[in-house]
């Protein structure tokens, strides 16, 4: 099995692929590694991951929830060299996608797993910056709407892995969907919906959307102390 297809598919508590065993003695060429050299590796799907170990420096963590291409996520990387990113994705295409833009990146990491388990069962408690959820499905009918990730759980799982103040930004295209996030966000007294900075770049859906003509809503949940 190739170093990816295995960083791939059993996803370091996690550690990254070791320095030289790819290029040197496997033969693979300095991109190739680079790109492999992006993904975690988990070894236990309940030990909460050792960022500083991952990311070979302490540094505030953004997340990048259902990453998509990497577009998006390794522009913000790209402009916030201080920052460590982590994209969340679970499908196998997209990370691949996803690796392959990050492979220049040494601040980006991605991990292959649902957003909703990584945030309840692998994030840290208050290790998280920020969190960033762009166009999650609307899941419109309502047969499906138990599918849809923005939920009381959910934010709970988001506010136990967010830092003092830290926050998470929130797009749709879905104005019902938006509603019904907004609603769940103001019943949960750990947020306060706040006046985030949404200049930020542009993802695939938000391209799409855009030159369709479709309005994008944004919404910021800051976390707060819910008062006793």
């Amino acid at each position: 099995m190739n170093v990816v297809a295995a960083s791939l598919r059993r996803g370091a508590s996690a550690r990254l692929l070791p320095a030289d065993t790819a290029t040197q003695h496997r033969g693979y060429s300095s991109a190739y590694y680079e790109m492999a050299c992006r993904l975690i590796e988990l070894d236990s799907l309940i030990d909460r991951l050792d960022l500083e170990k991952i990311f070979e420096r302490n540094a505030p963590l953004h997340v990048d929830l259902g990453c998509g291409d990497g577009s998006f996520l390794c522009a913000l990387a790209q402009g916030m060299q201080d920052k460590n990113f982590l994209g969340i994705e679970r499908l196998l295409n997209r990370v691949r996608t996803s690796a392959r833009k990050a492979a220049k990146l040494d601040n980006v990491r991605l991990l292959r797993v649902e957003s909703s388990y990584a945030v309840r069962y692998l994030l840290p408690a208050e290790s998280v910056e920020r969190f960033y959820l762009l166009f999650p499905d609307p899941w419109p009918k309502r047969r499906h709407h138990r599918r849809r990730i923005v939920t009381p759980d959910f934010l709970g799982s988001t506010h136990a892995a967010l830092q003092k103040d830290g926050s998470i930004y929130i797009a749709t295209d879905d104005v019902d969907y938006f509603g019904i996030i907004k609603e769940v966000a103001e019943s949960d007294p750990g947020f306060a919906i706040g006046d985030g900075d949404f200049n930020l770049p542009p993802s695939r859906f938000g391209l799409i959307f855009r030159q369709k003509g479709a309005p994008i809503h944004w919404l910021e949940l800051r976390k707060i102390s819910p008062v006793k």
